[in-house]
């Protein structure tokens, strides 16, 4: 398919652009296959825009005469107004516009045909292998291995083709627990803690069904990661009476006569349409400016989300609990394990590791338990709040972990090496971007696409020192302890830098920024100074006690 096709009327003069925190301007506007342009003809490009078709959630269409009005609506959750002359044009336009912002092929999309301006220096495509990660763990412990029992992607479609299980259970063991895991996720290893030998495995439910089916492969799985005389922790992310439900499906959990060694814990974490709902509410919320304090509290309290946010967040505190204090392993699985399970499971390891809290970690955490992980971004961020199609699975689960590790993150300013501009970096890619990373649903997906080989990864582009330098956090000092995040509703704030974002300008906090990193860095420069200084005085005692004592010496 050619990308004129769907362009009706390329481009369109004495258009006015109304969009937050600039003047209204009138320019030309363009669209071509994969962007929308709008230049208006100043010799400075100030007033350029530049918007990726893929970031269009939806659009809505007015006439007043022959002016015709197209309100876009984005994924990150700005919204522009475009006035274009002429009725005929107007429609040509939006009807491109719609086209164009829902393509079905993947291989369509902006990534295949995207070309750096920069200089690659590492290919992010290989910086965060499972055999590297292997080697940090085979260098503290030899419990594990390595399997590529589902190098073909035929055991498990949504595991990556190398994962990391115990070094007593063979692959044949592996087969028989893979039919017994719901979409054959059997449990894998996602976290060791270095200070106790404790670990988190995630996975899928079993398939137990009404008759209480059970799986021997499965219990000595599971068994291998206790040790003697040790209980384990089964972290269910639904509430009982769902995962009671799930049992007349196929489903079900681990039954206690089978796993008497496992206690088994149901934390309900909401998921699909009821996240996606809780979003459009929110974000409708924060674009009214017309409602009063009670209005806006009732609202923002109706949305839900920020109970979504205590939900997950007490559920990651549990498990990192249950490793850290109580000496104990944990399981962590819901449905089908590929959303609530990975937000548990990732924001455990950011509690308990502080190799997470660095920018490397936290990109290495992403791609371990989010994208190896089989979370199915395509699906999850095809449309964001102001979608008119309702379709069941997409929800921001993965905006959801970012808002909590922003919380955390505001509770401990000084424990992150990133700021908050590196997470909403991540949100705004995951719903639209140059790069390949976030597409497909998991590894299968993106191996037949070829993405590595035809797409550029947003790792090349992060971890550039010109680009690292803006997500980097001037308050970091590396530390090395559990950081235990409040979860009590006073300690949970709205994300204003995503959800006022083009609300409320940010110019004050903008500059307030700066201002404390001039201040970091002339407290630097002074203590320099002062070393310097001590270190002068330090030489200058020195000789004044070495002339003394040549003074006393002598006759």
């Amino acid at each position: 398919m050619e990308f004129a096709e769907l362009i009706k009327t390329p481009r369109a003069d004495n258009v006015v652009l109304h969009r937050p925190f600039y003047p209204v301007v009138e320019g030309t506007l363009c669209l071509t296959g994969h962007h929308l342009i709008f230049s208006s003809r100043r010799q400075d490009n100030v007033e350029e825009l530049w918007l990726l078709h893929s970031n269009i959630d939806s659009i809505e269409k007015r006439f007043i005469g022959s002016l015709g009005t197209i309100i876009v609506k984005c994924k990150d959750l700005r919204i522009i107004q475009l006035d274009i002359p002429g009725m005929e044009e107007s429609l040509n336009i939006a009807s491109s516009i719609e086209a164009l912002s829902t393509l079905d092929s993947i291989t369509l999309m902006y990534p295949f045909f995207y070309r750096p301006m920069f200089e690659v220096v590492e290919d992010g495509w290989h910086s965060f292998l499972p055999e590297r990660e292997f080697e940090f763990l085979s260098s503290v412990t030899n419990e594990w291995r390595l399997s590529y029992i589902n190098k073909d992607f035929s055991v498990c479609p949504s595991y990556p083709p190398i994962v990391t299980v115990p070094k007593s259970i063979d692959d044949e063991s592996l087969l028989k627990v893979a039919m017994f895991r719901h979409g054959g996720r059997f449990p894998v290893l996602s976290y060791y803690h270095k200070k106790n030998g404790m670990v988190m495995m995630r996975s899928s439910q079993p398939l137990t069904g009404t008759n209480g089916k059970r799986c021997k492969e499965d219990e000595k799985l599971i068994n291998a990661t206790l040790r003697a005389g040790k209980r384990g922790y089964i972290i269910d992310t639904r509430a009982l009476n769902v995962a009671q439900q799930a049992r007349a499906k196929g489903g079900g959990f681990e039954q206690e006569v089978h796993y008497p060694q496992w206690r088994r814990i149901h934390k309900s974490i909401e998921r699909y349409n009821i996240l996606q709902e809780s979003l459009i509410k929110l974000v409708e919320a924060c674009n009214d400016q017309s409602h009063n304090m009670d209005r806006w509290l009732s609202k923002l309290e109706s949305s839900n989300w920020l109970t979504h946010i205590k939900e997950i967040l007490t559920t990651a505190c549990l498990a990192a609990q249950c490793i850290d204090r109580e000496g104990a392993s944990v399981l962590v699985h819901g449905t089908e394990g590929t959303d609530s399970t990975l937000q548990v499971t990732s924001l455990a390891q950011i509690i308990l590791d502080p190799r997470c809290r660095t920018i490397r970690g936290f990109e290495a955490l992403i791609e371990r338990e989010w994208l190896q992980a089989g979370h199915p971004f395509q699906q999850r961020c095809a449309q964001s709040a102001y979608s008119n199609s309702k379709q069941k699975w997409e929800a921001p689960v993965f905006l959801l972990f970012l808002d909590c590790v922003w919380q955390i993150l505001r509770q401990f300013p000084c424990s992150f090496e990133f700021n908050y501009h590196f997470l909403l970096m991540l949100f705004e890619h995951s719903y639209a971007s140059q790069f390949g990373t976030f597409l497909g649903n998991n590894e299968n997906e993106r191996c037949k696409l070829k993405l590595p080989q035809k797409t550029m990864s947003l790792w090349s582009w992060v971890n550039r020192p010109e680009e690292l330098s803006r997500f980097k956090n001037p308050l970091f000092e590396a530390n090395s302890l559990v950081i235990w995040p409040s979860v009590a509703p006073q300690s949970l704030q709205l994300w204003e830098g995503v959800f006022l974002r083009w609300n409320r300008s940010s110019k004050f906090l903008d500059e307030s920024y700066e201002e404390m990193i001039n201040i970091i860095k002339y407290n630097k420069e002074l203590q320099v100074k002062v070393n310097m200084l001590r270190r002068q005085l330090a030489e200058l005692e020195t000789d004044d006690s070495t002339q003394d004592d040549g003074i006393s010496e002598s006759p």
